[in-house]
């Protein structure tokens, strides 16, 4: 904010050019941001997030394996909403510290998702197929045991790989966005505070 006095020593309060630019530049990131509806893809990653969680409640049933004993469904599902979550205040929030959290937290997410993967394969290639012994019954609990511990974790595997693809667009968008207006914006910034600052001890 810049202070002009006049001859009549009449003073007028001017805007300060940096703040204006500041603002305008503010602006200019929440519709590049918006553009890329991070909100949408926030309640997707939620929503995969809970999918995840709640279909490996059956494996909790029968065989114990890998994905069972490390916990895999619950802390990737945890973290795809809680990715989700950041996407949502981002959606709101559009500033450059919630577009970095947002960054981060995406690239957290890809990474867990791919370990994820990694694990659900390999668990997946090592359970053994259970022969159909024929019984009265049927082929037997343990055959549909198996088939149903198989058909759980590849649904898994199938989210899992729905939430890497969503993280690494985002990922990809949000980099773009903080390369564009990165550098220019906490220059604006800089000078807005150094402007406020100054202004404050001249009136001191």
């Amino acid at each position: 904010m810049a202070v002009e006095v006049s001859r009549d020593l009449t003073v007028q309060v001017l805007e300060d050019t940096n703040i204006v630019k500041l603002q305008d530049k503010q602006q200019a990131l929440r519709t590049a941001i918006q553009r890329g509806e991070p909100k949408c893809l926030g309640v997707s990653q939620m929503m995969l997030g809970l999918m995840v969680m709640s279909y490996s409640i059956p494996l909790h049933f029968i065989e114990f394996t890998e994905v069972v004993t490390l916990g895999v469904p619950w802390w990737s599902g945890l973290i795809f909403m809680a990715t989700g979550v950041a996407a949502v205040i981002l959606d709101k929030h559009c500033t450059m510290k919630a577009l970095q959290v947002c960054l981060a937290a995406s690239v957290v997410s890809l990474t867990v998702s791919l370990v994820a993967v990694s694990i659900y394969s390999v668990d997946i290639d090592r359970s053994p197929e259970e022969p159909c012994a024929k019984t009265i019954h049927g082929c037997g609990e343990k055959y549909y045991a198996m088939r149903l511990s198989k058909g759980v974790k590849t649904s898994l595997l199938l989210f899992t790989l729905a939430q890497a693809v969503i993280s690494g667009i985002f990922c990809f968008l949000l980099f773009r966005q903080r390369r564009s207006f990165g550098p220019s914006y906490s220059s604006l910034t800089q000078a807005a505070q150094s402007d406020s600052t100054a202004l404050t001890q001249e009136q001191n």
